[in-house]
């Protein structure tokens, strides 16, 4: 199955620490929590899709779509392949998040997403509008502080971020996966006000305690495999 490219822009990611039963509950058989320190996470990640498009093609025909996703990190055992499993993603556009569902069995929903840049800072307001599934609304403004840091191997935000393949669970206990080719992530510290977060709720965890480590980048251009089965 043919993969994607596209861009990703402007992200947050706001990472909470949890116990590893709370991430392991949820998963698919075959796949075993990441942890860092002992702990697992739950991260939210706001940005952009730009130029998204089948691969190979030229940009100029790609669409925006923007994006919303709570993700957790996962291994399979005998891999060395550290990667994200997604619970949710919330994209505005019908036909991209139909696309999504069909050729990567993703789990998209349809939301009306806001978003607006001013003065470096980014407001971000999304309402899921999928019939038939939990309401989702979230309302947050974040911005980049302090200078670039450095992801270094072995780091809490190499953990968080530098992963290349992405894990769903599919009908009947199956696994897909892709893998995903992009450069090293230029990551800032980042500041977040959350005015309204309710994908917590609507996937079914309790809200962590405490504050998120929070990063920010201005993005990276990907190139995703297509769908493949690990079992």
């Amino acid at each position: 199955m043919i993969g994607v490219e596209m861009g990703w822009r402007q992200l947050l990611f706001a990472n909470w620490p949890v116990e590893p039963e709370v991430v392991e509950r949820g998963l698919p058989e075959g796949l075993e929590v990441d942890t860092y320190d002992g702990k697992a996470w739950l991260s939210v990640v706001p940005f952009t899709n730009v130029a998204v498009r089948p691969r190979g093609l030229p940009d100029s025909i790609g669409v925006d779509l923007p994006e919303l996703n709570l993700r957790t990190y996962v291994t399979v055992p005998g891999e060395d392949r550290p990667a994200v499993f997604f619970y949710s993603l919330d994209a505005d556009g019908w036909l991209s998040v139909l696309g999504a569902r069909l050729t990567f069995g993703l789990p998209y929903y349809n939301a009306d997403i806001k978003i607006v840049e001013r003065d470096g800072a980014i407001r971000y307001r999304s309402r899921r509008a999928h019939p038939g599934d939990q309401p989702l609304r979230f309302d947050a403004q974040y911005e980049p502080t302090g200078d670039r840091l450095d992801a270094e191997p072995g780091s809490l935000a190499a953990f968080l971020t530098e992963r290349y393949r992405f894990y769903v669970g599919g009908p009947g206990g199956t696994i897909a996966y892709a893998n995903v080719d992009h450069d090293v992530w230029s990551l800032r510290p980042a500041t977040v006000e959350f005015r309204k977060n309710e994908i917590f709720r609507a996937n079914n965890f309790a809200e962590p305690d405490g504050e998120p480590t929070c990063y920010y980048s201005s993005g990276v251009d990907i190139v995703s495999s297509g769908r493949k089965w690990l079992k």
